[in-house]
């Protein structure tokens, strides 16, 4: 397994490890770690491992996940300490990048498709979308900037779920 395999499953299926949306925070950490920031504030609360981020909100004393988001751009900086070591156990090394085009070689390899999702008022940066899970990839395509043509990450969402079909 490699990280493409890693961003092509997310991108396919909605989930990091097994774990997605609704996932309480307690079992992110039994297989992802103790190593990560917590921000909590007025009911919500973000978890941030580095390469992922999750995003958590407070239901009647519980906290399901409502968001996953992998921020690959982070690991321009910190390959090493970016990654969760339960990522880097199941997937192996992470580049410092990954080209879009590769990803979406490796999503059309798995049998699922992308297609532009773009905002118009986004000029830097592209959002595609894949249909059949809903996640969505943002990808760097400012010429003048370093990684153009680089995934610079992944979102999910259950708001987006409506719209997958």
């Amino acid at each position: 397994m490699s990280d493409l395999d890693f961003y092509a499953h997310v991108a396919t299926r909605g989930d990091v490890l097994g774990m997605g949306i609704g996932t309480q925070p307690a079992e992110w950490a039994d297989r992802l770690g103790a190593d990560y920031v917590d921000d909590v504030d007025a009911g919500l609360m973000r978890r941030d491992y580095g390469l992922v981020e999750l995003s958590f909100e407070e239901a009647q004393g519980s906290w399901p996940c409502f968001g996953i988001s992998v921020q690959v751009h982070r690991l321009r900086w910190d390959v090493e300490s970016a990654v969760p070591a339960a990522l880097r156990s199941s997937y192996g090394a992470f580049a410092s990048s990954v080209r879009f085009e590769d990803l979406t070689v490796a999503i059309n390899d798995l049998g699922y498709s992308f297609e532009p999702d773009d905002d118009a008022t986004a000029t830097d940066f592209r959002r595609y979308r894949v249909p059949e899970s809903g996640v969505r990839l943002i990808v760097r395509v400012d010429v003048d900037a370093q990684g153009a043509g680089d995934l610079w990450s992944l979102s999910v969402s259950p708001a987006w779920w409506g719209e997958t079909g």
